[in-house]
């Protein structure tokens, strides 16, 4: 098992998750950040600090293409180890729906 993010941290990238990740897995990319699946270590304590709620156990249906999605973006984007300001518009953000589609222009995480 592993942890994943998924499209609720699009446009919100809070950040409090990289300030408890005790391994340091967490890559930041423009518009959200990832979990390097190799390197999560399966504690949990990320998921919880999430306001978004964008952390999800890679157990939960549907989220293979997360999954995919982590990996693949964790090999090319740069590790983040310390907590950042989030973007200022980050509340307007929270809670919308279909953040994928709107910000990528597609419903499935692989074709980002």
């Amino acid at each position: 098992m592993t942890y994943v993010v998924t499209d609720n941290c699009i446009k919100c990238k809070y950040m409090d998750c990289v300030e408890v990740c005790p391994v340091d897995c967490f890559y930041e990319g423009e518009q959200m950040l990832v979990i390097h699946p190799d390197e999560c270590i399966d504690c949990g304590v990320c998921e919880p600090e999430c306001p978004a709620e964008a952390i999800k156990a890679d157990t939960e249906p549907g989220l293979d293409s997360w999954l995919a999605l982590n990996a693949a973006m964790a090999l090319v984007l740069p590790q983040i180890t310390e907590r950042k300001e989030p973007p200022a518009d980050r509340e307007q953000w929270l809670g919308v729906e279909n953040k994928l589609e709107l910000v990528y222009g597609s419903k499935d995480p692989e074709r980002v």
